[in-house]
């Protein structure tokens, strides 16, 4: 674990979230929406997870990144909306040291987990429909071990010295921090030191990560269109251009707002106000693992019917 020097500060020093500022009058209208869409983030996810466990026909590549998908889209939204809820709830923004710079790494990595497993999931779909006869010996255990292990490795090398840079900062000014939760710019401005190392790390490596992640993206899904429009079966052009479009329309949620907060926080500070900055950064963590589980999940007929089955079971009265 990183070691928090707390530089001007002591340990038991704390910052103070301020969730959206210039929109307080906001923060109780938020909770529903919020509060739902959490909910739906747990069982959704949940869901899934338990039904590809359950069931062995869906012990394939697709659903195995699937789970890792579900479980870190979990972590990502427990990670931060637990605090928001209080915060648009009873105001307490408070959040210690240690506790700030921890969800700090947790979010920002699983961020980078994330966008490595939707690249995952679209080179095994690339496969799956363009080379089909060699799906199962292209995407082995052992390959699908090996490409888990190196998208944790590629976040988790990203994130260290990112945090590091940021703990080590000395802090003895003001300690509220202008977000929702412990966004790494916000923190860093709130430093009595040069924070441009860690903002100029974050935004050369968050560049190359997710500008190559959608360069792979991209190619593997203009290739799978291709592979379609050859096909002479119109339902099935129709079934796949549905999942693709589907797909990327996900995707653009998921990196739109989060490289547009990242871009507006170096360049457009002038141009978009403060509450649009903080709102593109909670959208960008609240609702891809919301609508995650809906998309690639229950879209998906095994899942929506292995899950029906599931439900029924466990309702009062069904035979079991």
């Amino acid at each position: 674990m990183l070691e928090l020097p707390f530089n001007h500060t002591s340990p038991s020093d704390t910052f103070v979230l301020m969730g959206i500022p210039g929109l307080e009058v906001t923060h109780l209208w938020l909770l529903a929406p919020l509060g739902t869409m959490y909910v739906v983030t747990l069982v959704g996810n949940s869901l899934i997870l338990t039904v590809i466990w359950v069931d062995p026909a869906l012990h394939e590549p697709m659903y195995y990144f699937l789970c890792i998908l579900a479980i870190v889209d979990i972590v990502m939204a427990t990670s931060v909306v637990p605090k928001m809820l209080n915060i648009f709830w009873s105001g307490d923004g408070i959040i210690g040291f240690a506790a700030c710079f921890t969800q700090m790494y947790v979010v920002h990595a699983a961020t980078a987990m994330e966008t490595g497993l939707l690249l995952a999931m679209a080179f095994d779909r690339y496969v799956a429909i363009c080379k089909p006869l060699h799906h199962q010996t292209i995407l082995t255990q052992r390959t699908m071990l090996g490409i888990s292990v190196a998208i944790i490795l590629r976040a988790t090398t990203f994130m260290t010295p990112l945090s590091w840079m940021v703990s080590h900062l000395p802090f003895c000014g003001s300690l509220m921090v202008p977000h929702s939760y412990c966004e790494h710019m916000a923190v860093a401005k709130l430093g009595c030191a040069d924070h441009m190392p860690s903002n100029l790390y974050s935004l050369i490596g968050s560049s190359i990560i997710v500008g190559i992640d959608m360069i792979f993206i991209a190619t593997s899904y203009s290739l799978i269109l291709q592979a379609v429009f050859h096909l002479s079966c119109w339902d099935a052009q129709l079934k796949a251009l549905s999942t693709c479009g589907s797909h990327v329309g996900l995707m653009a949620l998921y990196y739109l707002p989060g490289m547009v907060s990242i871009y507006v926080a170096w360049f457009g500070q002038d141009l978009v106000s403060l509450p649009v900055q903080v709102l593109l950064a909670d959208f960008y963590l609240i609702i891809p693992p919301t609508l995650n589980p809906l998309i690639y999940g229950l879209r998906t007929k095994q899942i929506r019917d292995r899950g029906w089955s599931i439900i029924e079971r466990c309702l009062p009265g069904q035979p079991h």
